[in-house]
Formats: structure tokens, C-alpha cells, sequence
């Protein structure tokens, strides 16, 4: 990385000018700039974007999406730790696992828990579950997918963390005021395998966008948008800066551009597809199908039920409490997450219409922890649709019903969830017939 001032603007700049030229898309860099004028955007912002951790997650998504991934015997085997060790991104959708562990409900339960480890990216944590520092992680949802039909790891999808807590913002300098707009432009996505992409890439279809996925500086055409894959803490700087138009991601860096990046809110993900799922639970088989640790897996999921119910009932609450006001698990001020938590107003949001459908009652993020088959078959056919980088082949054959009955275990999240009926009224359930089965409903 090379330091270099801005003496004319009399601003302190940071310039990534990385060693190596790929990032995780395989994709020049987009020599991020993150202006230290605003003291809290500064240091809430390019401090993130400053760490060597965005050259690390480069080389390891390159070798992930390369072909060059490891045998099933490449990897260790999983000896079984009492101590829940959980690892998470500084976005919202930890939030089921910060708050077990924080408000003690994993010690309510019976059980001895780590205080959960941050990190940066969706390479970063994956590599570290595969190699067993986590026994307890939340996954974008596409990703156990590729994790266990490419890469063949033995992980398994256990409950949902969430619903919906995404959304696609366009910064101020653009034009973009619908997704008619994106000829041209550059979104960015935290990651290939993620329902982002997915949504994204549904929104862009529709409105006759072709996603690409080209250098930075390509000559696109006016009815081609170019997608590139950045790390959620480096997506607010990249629109400050305007090295990209927009980004999709999962709060709260939505709220943090919006209030400190000029980002404009163009649509909720949730108003695209109702309760979809984001991230979801990841654990390891051994931990999940091993009879003799059937307990202490039954015990985590309790835990995380109990945690969901009482962030819906205490959302300003929750918001306080993983802010940097309170216990710092998310590196921003409580008045961010509590804008991410909470401030789904379609008034406000009116201009663009971000918020086309306030009948289906939802939030801007909510809590519940069943998986439903129903979405994880959508986000399995919706992968093989996508434009996305390495070889992708190992989705050609894989059926969408297999998918749902062999990555997901559904044992423990139920019982948890029939000793906790409360869950029933989060809105991302169906109010009516059988709670645990659902139509998908997306309206682009």
C-alpha cells in the first residue's frame, strides 16, 4: 500500500494502491479514496479500507473462483469445542449471534461462548470456518452452496439469521433514478455468492441492463452495467469517491452511505422479495449429524431463537447495544444501526420509490430463524442465471431439491422454534396454514 497526501485540498487521503492489481472479482482495483475530512467518516471508514486484509481476501477469492480449490481430504477434521466461537462481519445480519452471546442466552442455555471475532470479508471468514478457528458463523446464503458443492466442505445451513436487511443505494453524483439508469455504470457486491448479486442482477434484467462483469475502466455499453465485488466496509468510501455509482449490500452500510457518503436509497431488497433470507447459520456437519453433540447443537440454536425474539421485541435496544455506544460489536454510532434497524419510512422514501409495497408489512430488517426450502430452491436456480466469475460448472447438475435436503438441517431450529411460538409473528412468516411452509413472493 502506498500513503499519499492530498496537499492541495489540504484533506488527508488514503489511496489504495494495492501490489497486486486484482481484487476478489479477479478485476483491476478500484484505488479506492477515502477523504479524512469528516473525522467520523474518516475513522469509521478509511480505517477499514487502510488494512492489509483487502490484499489477503483478494488472493483467497482468486484462489477460490480460480478452480483451484482443495479436496474434501485437504481438510482437517472437525474435532468437537464446547466453547461457541463465533465469527462475523460489522453488518446487521450478525446480529442473531451477537445478541445469544452478548445478552447470555448461549450461557442460559448452558453453554461457554468466545466474544465473537470481527472480520472484514466474506473470503476471510470463510477460510477461517473452513479451517475450525469459528464453529458458529453467519453466511451469505449462496455461499454454504458453492462451499459444499464446489469446494466440497462438509458445512451445513442450519437456521436463517434474518430477513431482508439489504438494500441497493446510488451515489450523488449519478443520474440514476431507476434501474433503467444503470447503462454504463459500475455496482458494486459484496460478494458473487450472495443473494446481492442475485437481487441485483433480477432488478438490471428486468429493466433491459445487461450485468457484465469487465476492468474498470472497459468501454461498457449503454445498455451494459459492470459489477464488481468489494468488500462491505469499502463500498461506502468507493461511492464517496465516485469510483462506483451504487452498491448492494447488507446494512447497516446502507445507512452509513446514506448519512455519511451521500448515498441515495433506490430499493429495499425486502420490497423486492418478501422476508427473502440473507444470511443464514453455518455450522460445521460434524457439529450438525454427530448424535453424541446433538445437545450442545440443540442448546446453540435455543440461543439464537431466544436472541431473535428479543431483538424484535427491543429493537432501539439492540441498535444501542451493538453500536460503538454501547458494547462496539459494529464499528459505527448508535444512530447508524438504529437507522438500519429501524427507519423504513415510505414517506421519506418516496423519491425514488424505494418502498413499493407496504402491504406486505415489512421491515427493514426482521428477525426469524426458519429456513424455508422454498427460498433456498430460488436461490439455487437464481445462481445457475447470474453472471459471476470461475467455473461454475459444478451448479450445472445440482438439483434444487437436493439443495434444500441436503445443505440444510432443519432438526434443531424447529424444536427450538416450537419451544418459542413468538417467532410466528414476525411478518416474513406466513399469518395463516403452516408456519413453516411459504410461497416465495418477488415483484421486481
Amino acid at each position: 500500500m502506498k500513503k499519499q497526501r492530498d496537499e492541495e485540498q489540504g484533506n488527508s487521503r488514503l489511496i489504495l494502491q494495492p501490489d497486486n492489481p486484482d481484487v476478489a472479482d479477479g478485476m483491476p482495483d478500484p484505488k479506492l479514496i477515502a477523504d479524512h475530512s469528516d473525522d467520523h467518516l474518516g475513522s469509521v471508514l478509511a480505517a477499514g479500507v487502510s488494512r492489509r486484509t483487502l490484499l489477503k481476501a483478494s488472493a483467497s477469492a482468486l484462489a477460490a473462483f480460480g478452480g483451484t480449490l482443495p479436496s474434501m481430504r485437504a481438510f482437517a477434521e472437525k474435532k468437537f469445542d464446547e466453547v461457541v466461537r463465533i465469527g462475523y462481519l460489522p453488518i446487521t445480519d450478525a446480529a442473531a449471534l451477537l445478541v445469544a452471546h452478548e445478552m447470555g442466552f448461549l450461557k442460559k442455555e448452558g453453554l461457554d461462548s468466545e466474544r465473537p471475532t470481527l472480520v472484514r470479508g466474506w473470503s476471510q471468514i470463510t477460510e477461517a470456518f473452513q479451517a475450525h478457528k469459528f464453529n458458529l458463523v453467519h453466511l451469505l446464503n449462496p455461499i454454504p452452496i458453492w462451499m459444499r458443492y464446489n469446494n466440497k466442505f462438509p458445512v451445513k445451513i442450519t437456521a436463517w439469521d434474518h430477513t431482508n436487511g439489504s438494500a441497493l443505494v446510488v451515489g450523488a453524483h449519478t443520474d440514476i433514478k431507476s434501474f433503467k439508469d444503470f447503462g454504463g455504470k459500475q455496482l458494486a457486491v459484496p460478494y458473487w455468492y450472495s443473494n446481492h448479486n442475485i437481487i441485483a442482477q433480477m432488478l438490471l434484467r428486468d429493466a433491459g441492463i445487461t450485468p457484465v462483469i469487465r476492468p474498470q475502466d472497459a468501454k461498457l455499453g449503454p445498455k451494459e452495467c459492470n459489477f464488481l465485488v468489494l468488500n462491505p466496509p469499502d463500498m461506502p468510501p468507493a461511492l464517496a469517491a465516485k469510483k462506483i455509482d451504487a452498491y448492494i449490500v447488507a446494512e447497516p452500510f446502507n445507512a452509513l452511505g446514506e448519512i455519511k457518503a451521500g448515498a441515495r436509497m433506490l430499493r429495499f431488497t425486502g420490497d423486492v422479495w418478501k422476508g427473502h433470507p440473507c444470511c443464514v447459520v453455518a455450522m460445521h456437519e460434524a457439529d450438525v449429524m454427530d448424535p453424541k453433540r446433538a445437545a450442545w447443537t440443540q442448546a446453540v440454536h435455543n440461543a439464537i431463537v431466544a436472541a431473535q425474539i428479543w431483538m424484535a421485541e427491543n429493537r432501539k435496544e439492540t441498535a444501542l447495544l451493538l453500536s460503538k455506544d454501547g458494547k462496539n460489536y459494529l464499528p459505527f454510532e448508535v444512530a447508524v444501526i438504529d437507522r438500519a434497524m429501524n427507519f423504513y419510512d415510505p414517506a421519506y422514501y418516496k423519491n425514488p420509490l424505494a418502498i413499493k409495497h407496504m402491504d406486505w408489512q415489512q421491515s427493514r430488517i426482521n428477525f426469524q430463524a426458519w429456513p424455508y426450502p422454498s427460498a433456498t430452491k430460488i436461490v439455487t436456480e437464481e445462481l445457475k442465471k447470474v453472471v459471476l466469475t470461475g467455473d461454475r460448472a459444478f451448479m450445472d447438475d445440482l438439483s434444487a431439491d437436493h439443495v434444500a435436503k441436503d445443505l440444510v438441517n432443519y432438526d434443531f431450529i424447529k424444536k427450538a422454534l416450537e419451544n418459542n411460538p413468538k417467532w410466528r409473528k414476525d411478518l416474513s412468516v406466513p399469518q395463516k396454514g403452516d408456519p413453516y411452509a411459504r410461497k416465495e413472493v418477488i415483484k421486481v
